[in-house]
């Protein structure tokens, strides 16, 4: 592992610059002067900014682009060996280090690093406490795997001690990371291309949380299955958030709204002081993301009023059962309104068709892009009865990411089982296909939701622009 000094610019090549992540490690360096260079598949609004800044980005990767004057190289987890500017970086014998390393080492300059784990609602949380520490007025560094409103994109660059990041599982990235605050909000299946099983991803989280030091915190789902074996061995302090009094934060007195918004009153072991919580996200899974944010604003002392007033007026960030806008439905009559939501596993999808139920609409329909055939086979039940309580089903073609190997499946098949529990499911292979058979179906005051990680937010926003 290099060492890593912010107060000493050096040249970094970054391969995958656009990446959501990369892209705000490159603008953080430029900030403090490093000369930042890079490659990216494609042009886009992240590397636009970047080169504003002073970047200077190749979008041709067949060829490596690294100058003999760099000192060190970055990669994100998508590059492959066979990346020209990787094969020659090793070979020339340049410092080489993953988006991961390197985010951790960033990490170690800032007097209080807080990472958010967990295998659903990482950006959600994050902007919550983004939101909170920005109000409190903190100047925080925050990292968000989305676009956050608020500060106009993903990344924001401050001068204050915290320094807020998503921590993702997969390839076991989060391992790298020196967090002073770890945040678990759930341990689920995921990602079984890289991990072997449940108790796989639940060992790689354990590692996680033993990160932290002794006067550290950790925040965790005291919901999480035999918590007791899990929590086994940590030295730092520990605060549970769940669903009842058995954890440290719990939510009292639920009511949602007749648009899915929550209010609770927030509950600190048996303290109840009256503290009553409105969140400006819908679903009910957005309480207990929250707990996690209010936990962590009282540990660092931020007023409880300014918490509340944080999440009361946060309206999520982007890809997170965001509403796009309006379409004039088939029979002209009135329009179909369309959402959006990053939602990739049953769990996650589970979560934003309940809160789209609750939300007054006609017909529910999804368009769900599939990510990754691993994830889609070992998980093909669950996705079914994830997606059956939609009215209308339509699935693209599985999104192959990474992957090579369709596994002997296709959406064809998840349609099957689909169909098996009596919900409408088609499944259309070709996006213009699917934005015909939307206009010729959808009627007044139907909800259409584009789901999934990849580019199946193309179709919503094409509908939109068309209409």
């Amino acid at each position: 592992m290099c060492e890593f000094d912010l107060n000493q610019p050096k040249n970094v090549y970054f391969i995958g610059i656009g990446g959501i992540s990369m892209s705000g490690l490159a603008e953080l360096l430029l900030s403090r002067s490093f000369t930042v260079s890079g490659s990216d598949a494609r042009r886009s609004p992240l590397t636009e900014r970047l080169e504003s800044l002073g970047a200077v980005i190749n979008y041709d990767q067949s060829v490596s682009h690294i100058s003999d004057d760099t000192d060190l190289v970055v990669y994100t987890a998508a590059v492959r060996p066979g990346n020209a500017d990787l094969d020659d970086a090793r070979a020339r014998g340049i410092t080489v280090l993953s988006r991961a390393e390197l985010l951790g080492l960033v990490m170690k300059t800032y007097q209080c690093p807080i990472a958010v784990s967990g295998t659903h609602g990482k950006t959600t949380t994050t902007s919550m406490i983004s939101e909170i520490l920005l109000r409190a007025g903190t100047d925080p560094t925050l990292s968000i795997g989305g676009i956050l409103p608020s500060i106009g994109g993903n990344f924001r660059i401050g001068s204050g001690q915290h320094f807020v990041t998503e921590a993702c599982e997969y390839t076991n990235s989060f391992l790298h990371f020196y967090p002073q605050i770890g945040i678990i909000l759930n341990i689920d299946a995921d990602h079984l291309d890289f991990f072997k099983d449940l108790s796989d991803i639940r060992h790689s989280f354990h590692e996680f949380a033993k990160l932290i030091p002794n006067e550290g915190l950790l925040i965790l789902n005291g919901d999480i299955p035999n918590l007791h074996k899990f929590v086994d061995g940590l030295t730092c302090h520990i605060i549970t958030t769940g669903r009842d009094e058995t954890s440290d934060y719990f939510a009292k007195d639920i009511v949602l709204d007749e648009n899915a918004h929550a209010t609770y009153t927030i509950m600190h072991g048996t303290e109840d002081k009256g503290r009553r919580c409105s969140l400006g996200v819908p679903g009910l899974h957005n309480v207990y993301n929250s707990l996690a944010a209010v936990a962590l604003a009282d540990y660092l002392g931020v007023n409880s009023d300014t918490t509340i007033a944080a999440l009361s007026e946060f309206r999520g960030s982007q890809r997170r059962f965001e509403y796009k806008g309006d379409v004039e439905s088939a029979d002209h009559t009135g329009p179909f309104h369309i959402y959006d939501d990053y939602a990739h596993h049953p769990t996650e999808i589970r979560a934003t068709i309940e809160t789209a139920l609750k939300v007054p609409h006609n017909e529910l329909w999804v368009i769900f892009q599939p990510h990754t055939y691993t994830r889609t086979k070992a998980l093909m039940t669950d996705f079914a009865d994830a997606l059956a309580p939609a009215d209308h089903v339509i699935l693209t073609d599985i999104y192959a990411a990474r992957e090579k190997d369709d596994l002997g499946i296709s959406s064809a098949t998840l349609m099957k089982h689909i169909r098996s529990r009596g919900t409408s499911c088609h499944h259309i292979s070709d996006f213009h296909d699917i934005e015909k058979f939307v206009l010729q179906n959808c009627t007044k005051n139907d909800m259409l939701i584009t789901m999934g990680a990849g580019d199946v937010v193309n179709i919503g926003e094409a509908l939109i622009n068309r209409s």
